[in-house]
């Protein structure tokens, strides 16, 4: 029997996307990602610290836009904070496709999309430190 590596857990997610510069400017504007990096004209790196989104930009309708996550989240530090996101986030105009909730498992969580229509989940879990 085989030891499995260790990992520092999931922190890096790569999305396709039709408009680069929209996408990039959602990621900065509503939830504070930087640009770390731009290896390639249709490729960005974001972060908030902490993870590493990927946007590349999709080429027409092709394999590679075919590909569908359900969805992604953001941790946040307390239950509260999931209510004050919903607040900014329609502030913003985001849509939000669920308001806040409270889960059988004590998170609670919101969930929204960007401009792909990717869901986006704010997220306070208690056992995930957030």
């Amino acid at each position: 029997m085989s030891t499995r590596p260790s990992t520092s857990g999931l922190g890096h997610i790569a999305l396709y996307v039709r408009a680069l510069d929209v996408s990039e400017r959602f990621y900065h504007d509503v939830f504070g990602m930087v640009v770390i990096s731009r290896p390639h004209a249709d490729t960005v790196y974001l972060t908030t610290g902490r993870d590493n989104l990927s946007l590349h930009l999709a080429d027409g309708l092709g394999a590679q836009g075919s590909q569908r996550v359900d969805h992604f989240g953001f941790l946040v530090e307390e239950a509260s904070a999931v209510d004050a996101w919903f607040d900014y986030l329609n502030k913003r105009n985001v849509t939000v496709s669920q308001p806040p909730k409270d889960h059988a498992d004590g998170a609670r969580s919101l969930y929204c999309r960007d401009p792909d229509g990717n869901t986006i989940q704010v997220l306070h879990h208690p056992a995930l430190g957030g």
